[in-house]
């Protein structure tokens, strides 16, 4: 169901898409219920297998250990391979449908029709770097982040700060840096407003060597970031966009540390996957200008959105909307493992809550918006993975503790433990580089385990909100800088 010629009222595309969010919502609970529904069939089957039910004891003086054989019976964990398998090839033929869309006909059009007034293409190839950094009363972290800029290898040819009803210093501090600074008029849509009025400005005049840097004011690029973004383009003249890989800032205690290990965890699968790109991070992305001018004109017409804007500023998550809306249109795009960032984390579990059912949110009501196509697939299949999931890891958890209540001793189940050591082997591998604090949370496991449960509990809010049709929030969480 590709969405086509996207008009009407203001409030008509409103009731649309509160309506398709809650097809979403029925889809993706469907499903749920439908796999759930098929692993408790397949226990039931084999609820009455005695096989390896075995249980020793060893003593040691009057200390008894108890060790039982018990483990599940073959077939059912040659059904569990099976599974596995074809969980496995669900998500190749997503990452195959991903990787052949390339250049879609939708995206020549638009380049077609783009009125030029340099026709040729730059001969040297290089680009020049324009940095916007859209910012609101960040007098406590814009330093770090200009001056990070000054660090990088590869100069940006000009950085403006974008002063979104700032009241504070936030624009005296980016002049004294050095900074272009351009102050927004009556905005009212946030960050993704902000970025519109600047590149209503910038894109009518860009050339086709342009490119974007778009991060947030929070976020300190890593070192290489701009040389390496910068290489990948001028080697690729059909790259759209090079996204950032993010890391989180050095404090904020467990809540922090929690964070870190995510995004350490992120980064693996992006390095895993050759930085094929999940989502286009708002931390820091360098987009071809080529690109941003497309999907202004494509909006309305291919995609969702106002005709002429680069950002929707329904969506409650710019980024990943950007992301569809390039997919959408045809764009490739990579996240290299040497374009790290270091942004700001969540300082309290109240703040961490209004951001990610914010992301999630926003994340439902995209596909919501989008449909189901080439492009959105693969993100359907991880909504349908999250929900699933969920299910699964809080009913080993309700076992697990229905289990130690009902013993009146400790049994040892070396069968279970190994694969518990499997699983606690992978945790601490993927956030080696985290440190000592970060191996240790996660080898510890538990805590880890009732992180991801916060995460879940999450996601069904967003689930339960969409389909009462509640009004959506931003929930911009206004944090100082922190020294570690």
């Amino acid at each position: 169901m590709a969405l086509e010629n996207v008009q009407g009222s203001p409030e008509r595309i409103k009731q649309s898409s509160r309506f398709i969010g809650q097809i979403v919502v029925v889809l993706v609970l469907t499903s749920i219920a439908s796999i759930t529904l098929l692993a408790t069939i397949v226990a039931a089957t084999f609820k009455n297998s005695n096989a390896g039910k075995t249980l020793r004891v060893f003593s040691i003086d009057r200390f008894k250990i108890y060790i039982s054989g018990e483990r599940p019976p073959s077939r059912l964990v040659l059904y569990a391979v099976i599974a596995i398998v074809a969980i496995a090839a669900c998500a190749l033929i997503f990452e195959t449908l991903a990787a052949l869309l390339s250049i879609s006909p939708k995206r020549r059009t638009l380049g077609l029709l783009r009125t030029r007034t340099d026709v040729l293409k730059n001969a040297s190839g290089k680009v020049r770097v324009t940095v916007l950094v859209p910012a609101h009363n960040e007098e406590d972290r814009i330093r770090a982040t200009l001056e990070a800029l000054h660090l990088q290898t590869r100069k940006p040819d000009r950085v403006i700060v974008v002063a979104d009803n700032c009241s504070d210093t936030t624009v005296d501090i980016a002049e004294s840096l050095g900074a272009i600074t351009y102050e927004t008029i009556d905005n009212e849509h946030k960050k993704g407003g902000a970025l519109n009025q600047i590149l209503a400005v910038l894109l009518p005049l860009v050339k086709s060597n342009e490119v974007f840097l778009i991060m947030d004011a929070d976020t300190s690029l890593g070192p290489r970031f701009i040389e390496v973004a910068t290489q990948h383009l001028e080697k690729d003249p059909e790259l759209a966009a090079v996204g950032g890989v993010f890391l989180g800032e050095a404090w904020h205690g467990l809540v922090g540390q929690f964070q870190r290990n995510e995004y350490a965890r992120y980064g693996v699968q992006i390095k895993a996957r050759k930085g094929r790109v999940f989502v286009l991070t708002g931390t820091a992305t360098m987009f071809r200008g080529e690109a941003l001018l497309d999907v202004a004109a494509a909006r309305g017409i291919y995609i969702p959105g106002e005709a002429g804007k680069v950002y929707d500023t329904t969506a409650l998550t710019e980024d990943n909307e950007l992301t569809l809306a390039l997919k959408s249109l045809g764009a490739t795009m990579i996240s290299p493992s040497e374009c790290t960032v270091v942004t700001e984390l969540m300082p309290t579990w109240r703040n961490l809550w209004i951001q990610r059912l914010r992301w999630q949110r926003g994340a439902l009501e995209n596909l919501g918006a989008y449909g189901m196509t080439r492009a959105t697939i693969r993100y359907w299949g991880q909504q349908f993975g999250i929900g699933y999931g969920a299910i699964a890891l809080n009913s080993s958890i309700a076992l697990a503790i229905i289990t130690l209540f009902s013993l009146d001793r400790f049994i040892w189940f070396p069968f279970w433990s190994s694969v518990g050591a499997i699983f606690v082997v992978e945790r601490v591998i993927t956030v080696w580089r985290n440190g000592r604090k970060g191996v240790l949370l996660a080898f510890l496991l538990i805590p880890e385990l009732l992180y991801d449960v916060f995460l879940q509990v999450v996601f069904f809010n967003a689930l339960f909100k969409i389909t009462l049709g509640q009004v959506a929030h931003w929930g911009h969480v206004q944090s100082k800088a922190v020294a570690p």
